[in-house]
């Protein structure tokens, strides 16, 4: 589950407003303001509904694994994905380089 500083970095990365955020997950705003700003945590459901709303609108939330934190990328779309993979073979095949 995501905290408050996860969620307002969500934001910031889907580049939404906080009454943006409230339409789209159906929680007050100023639910959710007191949420990023640490103030209060809100009831499981109702930051799960924040979540889901966050990841329809693009955020990929990353969980934390060990010495590395938790954290929010943006998605990729299929098409950047592809995009991707083809210039990943532009530059012919990999070979070692004899360049001292």
């Amino acid at each position: 589950m995501i905290t408050g500083p996860i969620c307002k970095a969500a934001r910031a990365i889907v580049e939404i407003s906080r009454s943006r955020l409230a339409q789209a997950s159906k929680v007050d705003e100023l639910v959710i303001e007191a949420f990023e700003r640490k103030i209060s945590t809100p009831a499981d459901d109702t930051v799960l509904a924040l979540q889901a709303a966050l990841e329809s609108l693009g955020a990929a939330f990353i969980a934390e694994e060990g010495a590395n934190g938790a954290g929010v990328r943006l998605k990729f779309s299929k098409s950047v994905t592809k995009r991707l993979s083809t210039l990943e073979g532009e530059g012919g095949p990999v070979a070692s380089d004899d360049v001292p």
